[in-house]
């Protein structure tokens, strides 16, 4: 079947390496089988067409192979069952895209297992090395500390490469023997053609060294259980439910990348103000009286007291608005604000001259009242 390499990249025919390149990455990403758990299969067969694509396209003499002579020509170069992960040269730019963490999860969906090495485009092998696992812990703060932000001290529980035997897993003073199975480099190597397939050594378990006195503290896996107390710097303006990621706070690894600490903020309900975002909200009863004539109130901010003025013939349910007096904005734009939200009281009781006086402003108005309304205020 006769395959267009730039029509499946998406670029015209005279693209340059760049943007053959750019397009390769955006469809990687589009089709890395994680991304597409519903239609796993497609995304696989779609993601080793254009890589074939690449594979062709971002070399200079397969692409001019392909350009004078057609796709027959250019298969030609991957042999009689055409292309192959084999044939892939260009694993450093899956690299580039996906991180260590991604890429060994991409190829381990293709069959490559937990552990592999290659060769990269520059021709060096290259093997792949572990990484700790990453962690996750949450805090609760109060909005005060939200709003102006705050270092908090944590402490969390993690494998630590082990502070007895330095992680040698051995008793100090006596040191471990090689495999000699792998003889000490932990793997057993199968050649695949163009890959140096490798797995886990079965009698060492990947560590390349036999200990036959084991460190008491970590039972010779080199990793034991530690308390690490870590202080958290936490911005202000931030929100409840955002995760701060501490790069290599995770759990150690003998040989490789810590994992990350994630820390979970969580805000508490306040007694008294209400967040919306960047906005904060604060109720405020006033009397009917205030609510008709106005009158200018003191209330509460995160920031200290502030007075707002609350205009004649205000209704409950108003919302009186103090610029700037909300949550700080946690990538530095321009701060939210603060709102009251007046409700009005309506006296349970009201003495004969409050109750008179009202019962004339209501005639002059020509409201009608009951005969019998001032029963309601406590007296008749």
């Amino acid at each position: 079947m006769e395959k267009d390499y730039y029509k499946i990249l998406g670029v015209e025919r005279g693209a340059s390496q760049d943007e053959i390149k750019r397009a390769y990455r955006k469809l990687a990403m589009k089709w890395h089988p994680d991304k597409n758990p519903d239609n796993k299969k497609e995304a696989e067969e779609k993601f080793k067409e254009i890589s074939e694509a690449y594979e062709v396209l971002s070399d200079p003499e397969k692409r001019k192979i392909y350009d004078t002579y057609g796709y027959d020509a250019a298969r030609q170069s991957f042999g009689a069952q055409g292309f192959q992960w084999s044939n892939f040269t260009h694993f450093d730019d899956l690299e580039d895209v996906f991180g260590d963490f991604g890429l060994d999860d991409l190829l381990r969906s293709f069959g490559f297992g937990d552990v592999f090495s290659y060769r990269s485009s520059s021709g060096r092998s290259s093997r792949r090395a572990r990484r700790g696992r990453d962690q996750e812990v949450q805090i609760s703060i109060s909005l005060e500390d939200a709003y102006r932000g705050v270092e908090k001290a944590i402490s969390i529980q993690r494998y630590e490469v082990c502070s007895a035997c330095n992680g040698s897993g051995a008793v100090p003073g006596t040191s471990p023997v090689v495999c000699p199975e792998c003889r000490g480099r932990g793997m057993v190597t199968r050649a695949a053609g163009f890959f140096a397939m490798q797995t886990t050594c079965p009698r060492c378990g990947g560590s390349g060294q036999i200990i036959k006195n084991p460190c008491v503290k970590c039972g010779g896996t080199g990793r034991a259980l530690a308390v690490k107390n870590i202080k958290v710097k936490i911005p202000a303006g931030i929100e409840d439910g955002t995760h701060l990621r501490l790069s290599g706070e995770g759990e150690q690894v003998l040989s490789g990348r810590s994992g990350d600490l994630y820390v979970l903020v969580r805000i508490k309900p306040h007694p008294i103000f209400r967040r919306e975002g960047k906005d904060i909200y604060v109720a405020r009863k006033i009397s009917m009286y205030q609510a008709a004539l106005g009158c200018e109130l003191e209330v509460p901010t995160l920031s200290g007291k502030a007075k707002v003025k609350v205009p004649p013939g205000t209704q409950p349910g108003a919302k009186l608005r103090l610029k700037g007096k909300g949550m700080p904005d946690v990538r530095g734009g321009a701060p939210g604000d603060e709102y009251v939200q007046i409700e009005v009281e309506i006296p349970k009781k009201l003495s004969p001259s409050e109750a008179e006086a009202l019962k004339r402003i209501a005639e002059e108005r020509g409201e009608s009242i009951l005969a019998k309304a001032r029963s309601f205020f406590g007296f008749l």
